[in-house]
């Protein structure tokens, strides 16, 4: 009798990801704190889907493909909202949007092409920013942590500072305002990881068509 893959345990938490993610995006026009704290637990069931897929062993493409759709989707619907709260940036959040979903995309359809059972399987002898990216996961988790972080500050901001924190000399700043800050640099340096995504996976598509074209000769 086949296996149901729909009802692991890994895919069951990228279900309540999802319906958490949901939630959040029903909040969010005004109700900023629910809304938020709905969409970090649903990133956050982002580090057990995998654990316990690990643990159950329990891996899946299917599992794979959901968790990328949703990080992807949920990080979207969240630049979305934030291009209505602060639409002179919205180019900017309408690039970081482009940009998330070309290098995912590439990257998977390239990483399907050369047989991988995973858009998180790096070739090892290929580009080491991406190899220590993929293959440390405190590595990933803070650089995915620190990036959801800061778009999610900055949707808290628009509503509220936050607690007031007392940084000594400095005087005192908003709680929310503070994590920002110190989200802003891992955010800049994901976006530029993401670049290299791309442009790796490119590379990657442009070897297969070469690797093709010369069989065909």
């Amino acid at each position: 009798m086949a296996e149901n893959i729909f009802v692991f345990v890994p895919n069951l938490i990228g279900y309540a990801r999802i319906l958490f993610a949901f939630i959040a995006f029903y909040f969010m026009p005004d109700s900023p704190l629910v809304a938020s704290t709905f969409y970090l637990l649903s990133g956050l069931l982002d580090a057990f889907d995998g654990y316990a897929a690990r643990a159950l062993n329990q891996g899946t493409k299917f599992g794979a493909m959901l968790d990328m759709l949703t990080d992807r989707c949920a990080t979207m619907c969240l630049l979305v909202n934030l291009s209505l709260l602060y639409p002179s940036y919205t180019v900017l959040f309408q690039l970081s949007m482009s940009l998330d979903i070309s290098s995912h995309w590439l990257h998977l359809h390239s990483s399907i092409l050369k047989g991988s059972d995973s858009h998180k399987t790096i070739d090892l002898s290929g580009n080491h920013i991406l190899r220590l990216y993929y293959t440390s996961r405190p590595v990933l988790f803070l650089m995915c942590a620190g990036n959801e972080l800061f778009y999610c500050m900055l949707y808290l901001l628009h509503f509220t500072e936050g607690p007031a924190v007392i940084l000594g000399p400095l005087g005192t700043v908003g709680i929310f305002r503070l994590i920002l800050w110190i989200s802003i640099p891992v955010s800049m340096v994901k976006s530029l990881i993401s670049l290299l995504h791309l442009v790796t996976a490119s590379c990657n598509m442009a070897s297969l068509d070469c690797a093709e074209r010369s069989k065909k000769k």
